[in-house]
């Protein structure tokens, strides 16, 4: 476990246990307080894989992609995104819990690509009704951090307790190719995990979300931001991933994942998610959740 404190915030992320991490990739606990006369701390959380928030007394509003801000449920799932989500926060705790592919597959019967860069209320929508004792429990604690840990560290393991997802393998093996640099191509996918085309299309959208030529794409433009988030000092012609052609390339990919250039987002203030990259990098790996790396099948 690791905590990152500033003026007004402070991020605490914490690894499941061995057991669940080729599930969840971290427990993380957002404490905010905004100074006098400020109502909101606002950010941009880059594209990541599926999240479920448990607000609590928080009052929050988000957006994914362009459009007007939404107020956010007090349980409030999001799924895996591929845009920008603006975001404002106001004072108090929350707690969040990061779902990796094979995650959300073993999970939910509802296919991930149906909730893709889109959040929802969990407590309207029976898909998630899994969770929902763990929403109401939250709702009631007195917000000792290490009490409220223990009950999500809890329900977790209850609800993945059991037979492993038939398709794990294969989940694993698509995920273990989109992280590696040197895949490139769908088609280096499907020979890497000897899969037709077809058939990984099919299990990419149920369980990543999106088409995998969209995810190979989104893969190397996280790479690149997360060592831009590491090192702000740095160049962006320092921080590309080596399958961009030129920086050109790069930019179009920004603008399309970020809805913003990269010189815009070295200007933006970014109160949270700069903390939070380091938080999350010291405890978990990896300064991003895309980049988390899944567990080999048939570990524990």
């Amino acid at each position: 476990m690791h905590a990152l404190a500033g003026d007004s915030v402070q991020l605490r992320f914490a690894l499941p246990a061995e057991p669940l991490r080729r599930y969840v990739t971290t427990y993380y606990r957002t404490d905010v307080v905004c100074s006098v006369g400020r109502v909101w701390l606002e950010d941009w959380l880059h594209p990541e894989w599926a999240n479920i928030r448990f607000l609590g007394a928080v009052d929050a509003q988000s957006v994914i992609g362009p459009g007007p801000l939404a107020a956010c449920p007090v349980f409030t799932v999001t799924g895996p995104t591929s845009r920008a989500v603006r975001f404002r926060v106001g004072s108090g705790h929350s707690w969040g819990v990061g779902l990796l592919p094979l995650g959300w597959a073993r999970l939910f019967a509802a296919g991930a690509s149906d909730y893709a860069d889109r959040f929802v209320d969990g407590a309207a929508d029976p898909v998630f009704a899994p969770l929902a004792p763990l929403a109401a429990a939250l709702a009631k604690s007195r917000g000792n951090h290490a009490a409220e840990l223990a009950q999500i560290e809890a329900h977790m393991a209850r609800l993945f307790d059991g037979p492993r997802h038939p398709s794990e393998a294969a989940i694993i093996a698509i995920h273990a190719a989109l992280i590696d640099p040197d895949t490139l191509t769908v088609a280096d996918i499907a020979a890497r995990v000897g899969m037709t085309v077809r058939s990984l299309e099919r299990l990419s959208r149920r369980a990543f979300g999106f088409p995998p030529k969209l995810l190979l794409r989104r893969q190397r433009f996280l790479r690149s931001l997360a060592r831009f988030m590491i090192d702000p000092s740095r160049k962006w012609l320092g921080t590309l991933d080596c399958s961009y052609h030129d920086q050109s390339h790069f930019v179009r990919d920004f603008r399309r994942f970020m809805g913003m250039s990269p010189s815009e987002y070295a200007r933006a203030e970014k109160p949270l998610l700069a903390a939070a990259a380091r938080a999350r990098l010291a405890v978990a790996g990896a300064a991003v959740q895309g980049l988390h790396a899944p567990t080999p099948a048939g570990a524990s």
